[in-house]
């Protein structure tokens, strides 16, 4: 009985040890290949990010009042050749965007109800829903030491858009002034050429009659 036992023991053994070590590798059925995925940001140069919570002041509502939109990482990017920067945030784990604007010189960050790490401001244009709308949205961090970071990035974000959008003016304005300076030479050497014409041909007649 007693080897009975102990020969069952050692058969069950075996077969954990075997069931232990058995690694059963299964081949795809379809292969897919590899494929970019396009973030819409390999244009962009990211000059801020942090982990904040965000809400928007849903005024549809009865009584409007602030949802939680997500919480993530916040960022700032900027357009290394258009020179503009736009705020976008994604909810975490699901990554869906729940924050996309342009700053803009108007945009004012103000306090969240005297809060020292929220703010709070408008956008003309928010593009979380594919289609754009204004948006008044409140942004929360960890500490006020976060909040000041962002606010001093934000500000500093919407003076460099400023000057940008200033000096792409000035320019083209003096594109402008230049063409209507090549456009005035030209008309003015048109009526010369004009002039000069009319001259040799009154000379001609003259000297026929």
């Amino acid at each position: 009985m007693a080897d009975t036992v102990e020969q069952e023991e050692r058969d069950t053994t075996a077969d954990t040890t075997e069931d232990t070590n058995h690694d059963p590798q299964f081949e795809p059925i379809v292969s897919l290949p590899e494929q970019d995925v396009k973030t819409l940001e390999e244009d962009e140069e990211e000059v801020f990010k942090m982990r904040a919570k965000l809400y928007r002041f849903a005024s549809e509502s009865d009584p409007p009042e602030w949802k939680e939109r997500g919480t993530g990482d916040v960022k700032l990017l900027k357009h290394k050749v258009k020179g503009t920067v736009r705020l976008l945030m994604r909810r975490d784990r699901t990554l869906k965007i729940c924050a996309n604007h342009q700053i803009v010189p108007m945009m004012e960050l103000k306090p969240n109800s005297g809060s020292d790490r929220a703010w709070v401001w408008n956008t003309p244009a928010d593009y979380a829903d594919e289609c754009p709308k204004p948006e008044l949205l409140a942004i929360r961090f960890l500490n006020s030491e976060n909040a000041q970071k962002f606010k001093a990035k934000f500000d500093e974000c919407k003076q460099e858009v400023s000057k940008h959008e200033s000096g792409d003016g000035t320019n083209d304005v003096a594109e402008k002034l230049e063409e209507l300076s090549v456009k005035d030479k030209a008309s003015k050497e048109n009526e010369e050429d004009k002039k000069t014409k009319d001259d040799d041909k009154e000379v001609a007649a003259e000297e026929k009659n």
